[in-house]
């Protein structure tokens, strides 16, 4: 991967430091900041130079969604990445509405902490397999036609519009409306929250 700094908020001290060891190790990344609570990292955000940010949910004070809110706001460009330990997926939906890209449980093994890094630094979002898996068993969804179930499908593929277009055979602008009537129909505010939907909804399998 190219050269990416990073920035660690999490309350407890001795998980940061180990990830930071692990990461510090790896070509490529590079941590440039470390916070314990969310106001901690705010104040210290105007000043920060960095692309991706591991970011508890739950910390003394402003929890993760709300720390996540108010980051973008200022720095809209941050790829945020989720860590946390919950099983719940109503933390997860918080922290999709608040505009994080990556998803990670603090047992994931570092291969996979690399490759959300990576895939979230190219502009994708990405989801623990582990953590997917508590988002599935619902009934599917029906409001959508079957091709922007298919356009959907192919968004958590990871594909862009003109991707899309390419393979179905039609236009770029076309799949642009049917991406945004998917927007609207459900609700979502993003490809995070797209994937969060289609795969609740049995859209799509892990």
């Amino acid at each position: 991967m190219n050269g990416c700094r990073i920035v660690l908020v999490d309350d407890h001290s001795l998980f940061r430091n180990g990830l930071r060891g692990l990461l510090d190790r790896c070509e490529g990344c590079r941590v440039v900041a470390e916070a314990a609570c969310g106001e901690e990292f705010l104040a210290m955000l105007p000043g920060l130079d960095a692309e991706v940010v591991f970011m508890d949910i739950s910390m003394p004070g402003m929890n993760g969604d709300e720390t996540a809110e108010r980051a973008l706001r200022l720095r809209p460009e941050l790829k945020i990445i989720t860590l946390s330990m919950f099983g719940d997926e109503n933390y997860y939906t918080r922290m999709v509405e608040a505009g994080a890209r990556g998803f990670l449980l603090k047992d994931s093994s570092f291969e996979e902490v690399l490759r959300a890094v990576e895939t979230v630094q190219g502009g994708g979002s990405y989801f623990s397999p582990g953590l997917l898996s508590t988002l599935t068993g619902r009934m599917p969804d029906e409001q959508l036609s079957a091709r922007e179930r298919e356009i959907l499908v192919a968004v958590c593929r990871g594909l862009s519009n003109q991707e899309i277009a390419d393979e179905l055979f039609i236009s770029k602008r076309t799949v642009d409306k049917h991406r945004a009537n998917i927007l609207e129909k459900t609700g979502c505010k993003n490809t995070a929250s797209l994937v969060v939907y289609a795969i609740r909804n049995g859209i799509v399998e892990i």
